[in-house]
């Protein structure tokens, strides 16, 4: 039977990518060598590395003004990595609070700096993204989370502010595409939408850095990792390899104008068969709040979720349980959910 990963992360890979990089673990750039154990220093990774930061800056349409470095610690460390790197003692960030990610970010930012909530969606269980709030000036960087996984939501219009943002796009990175002047960082764990666990890219506007008076050890340096070409140490080589070729793919699917599209009509395939059918709910109200990666949805009945969990399985949907701050169920539809699998999905909504 053909499994439909809809795992929230570490998520789905193109079907010709994970052939590419099984071949590449056998034999890698016809060298007799796995990719496992060629050096970090080679000619063949060297390129390697060279042709994912080409992609990064093509896709996103980046000039020499930011920095592109693929380093290790997840999205986890960058929440205290940008606030060390950008914020001192007597300045102050804003921080958007949508979910459990940008929780854990506002709390690993006081340790370096005054931290400002500028608003939350704590108060429904971050079931919206809260709109219309004021923003003071003078700022060093507003911190925000593009699109929440555990409950489902996806900021569309970007807060306006004379100072940068700083945005954590773990889970919707290259889906769509980003009004790249409005960001000073942003950072994505690659196990969600750019390839598999175990790298982290970070964008860094260059002339945001140096401007702290705190001394950085040269591992929690951005500029280390800039001017070393991401090679300070021995950076996760397959993971960036897998990378590249996901980036690859994403440029031949037509780059983020198409990817955009597609998962637009991903999205609206399933949102519009959760609103027509009476066996479901949206757990997000608004639909301009609902991501278009991380479908969130319950049973109307209690009574019928594990029926229903039972019948996916059955069909071979895999990985569709709810977190379990929301419950119900969680359809991660990344850029490699090919509409077909989301179409087996509905057709099992629409069968039950």
């Amino acid at each position: 039977m053909k499994m439909h990963n809809f795992s929230a992360g570490p998520a789905i890979l193109p079907a010709t990518v994970l052939e590419q990089a099984a071949d590449a673990v056998r034999d890698f750039d016809g060298l007799g060598l796995s990719i496992l154990e060629i050096s970090h220093r080679s000619p063949s990774f060297t390129k390697v590395l060279a042709e994912t930061e080409s992609l990064v800056r093509e896709l996103l349409d980046l000039n020499d003004d930011y920095g592109v470095i693929f380093i290790s610690g997840g999205a986890s460390a960058e929440f205290f990595l940008t606030a060390m790197n950008l914020l001192n003692e007597d300045e102050r960030a804003g921080y958007l609070d949508t979910g459990t990610w940008s929780t854990k970010a506002i709390k690993e930012a006081k340790l370096f700096g005054g931290v400002e909530v500028l608003a939350s969606s704590k108060d429904k269980n971050f079931n919206y993204i809260p709109k219309g709030y004021p923003i003071p000036q003078g700022l060093k960087y507003v911190h925000v989370t593009s699109n929440n996984t555990i409950y489902g939501t996806q900021i569309k219009d970007w807060p306006e502010t004379d100072a940068p943002l700083v945005a954590d796009m773990s889970s919707d990175i290259f889906s769509r595409r980003l009004p790249m002047e409005k960001f000073g960082i942003i950072y994505a764990g690659a196990q969600k939408n750019m390839g598999p666990a175990g790298v982290t890219m970070v964008i860094i506007r260059k002339d945001l850095l140096g401007t702290v008076k705190r001394a950085l050890p040269s591992m929690l340096d951005y500029r280390v990792h800039i001017e070393k070409g991401s090679t300070f140490n021995t950076p996760p080589v397959y993971p960036i390899y897998v990378c590249m070729l996901t980036l690859r793919w994403v440029k031949a699917q037509g780059g983020l104008e198409a990817m955009e599209k597609i998962n637009e009509a991903k999205a609206k395939l399933l949102y519009d068969e959760i609103e027509r059918n009476p066996k479901f709910k949206c757990t997000i109200p608004d639909p301009i709040d609902r991501s278009l990666m991380n479908v969130t949805f319950v049973t109307t009945e209690e009574a019928d979720t594990a029926p229903f969990m039972e019948a996916a399985k059955a069909a071979g949907v895999d990985a569709l349980k709810g977190h379990r701050s929301v419950g119900g169920f969680r359809a991660s539809i990344y850029n490699a959910m090919p509409i077909e699998s989301v179409q087996v999905l509905v057709d099992v909504m629409k069968g039950f």
